[in-house]
């Protein structure tokens, strides 16, 4: 099944944008004042009691976990919550899919949508690195593609979680099992190697992992590991979240 035909797609993003500008006050509060707020509190907070971590001061090291984490968080809730809502309660796709649009189109449209969302979030926590001193050289700005390609793939998989669900309730087990210990286990707050080597075999599974892998010498002109596998990674990771979405909610809006 093709995931998309051209860009019929992008009357979906459109609609969404266009709710979103509405409320863009309370938007942009919620998805950029909490991850701030751990970039300042912990940063210096915590920071002062860290010292370096890798050679960097803490709040350096925290900027880029930090802008990865907040962009799968933003993606996340925007494709499961929103989505959910758009999906069951305002029946909105069911309009949509009365139009000259399938599944697909709803499903890509949606996940650029928390891709966006995630871009927004990223360039918010990357201006206030950059003023903090927590940002070097201009290849830094790398770091926003790559931060919409994490709002992709983790908007994806909310979807396929929103596909599964039949109440809101059903994504405290998604925060819980998976999101969580992934924020707390891909180098977000802590360099991997003060883990046991087990927990490091395992976080290279995670695809946060290879976004922060990519992101923080970015950011702090550090050595770039492989880059084309951290980027085949979670690309991958999306394009299968894609295909799993579409077939889902095929499935339950469609029969």
């Amino acid at each position: 099944m093709r995931l998309t035909d051209g860009v019929r797609w992008l009357p979906v993003w459109w609609r969404n944008f266009r709710v979103w500008r509405k409320l863009l006050g309370a938007a942009l509060l919620g998805n950029i004042g909490e991850p701030l707020l751990y970039l300042i509190a912990l940063g210096y907070g915590l920071g002062a009691f860290v010292g370096q971590v890798d050679g960097l001061d803490y709040v350096t090291f925290l900027a880029s976990g930090i802008v990865c984490s907040s962009a799968m968080n933003t993606a996340s809730f925007e494709g499961m919550y929103s989505a959910y809502t758009r999906m069951e309660v305002q029946q909105t796709w069911i309009s949509m899919l009365t139009a000259p649009l399938g599944i697909a189109d709803v499903v890509v449209g949606e996940a650029m949508w928390a891709a966006t969302k995630s871009l927004i979030s990223a360039v918010a926590i990357y201006i206030v690195a950059a003023a903090l001193g927590a940002v070097s050289g201009w290849a830094s700005l790398w770091v926003l593609p790559i931060a919409f390609l994490v709002g992709l793939c983790f908007g994806a998989w909310a979807l396929v979680i929103t596909a599964l669900s039949h109440s809101y309730d059903t994504f405290l087990y998604y925060f819980t099992l998976i999101l969580t210990p992934m924020l707390l286990l891909s180098g977000v707050f802590f360099p991997l190697d003060a883990m046991p080597p087990a927990v490091g075999y395992g976080a290279a599974l995670f695809p946060l992992s290879h976004a922060i892998a990519l992101v923080r010498p970015l950011m702090t002109g550090g050595e770039l590991g492989p880059v084309w596998l951290h980027l085949t990674v979670v690309g991958v990771y999306a394009a299968v979240a894609l295909v799993i979405a579409v077939r889902l909610l095929n499935r339950r809006l469609m029969t």
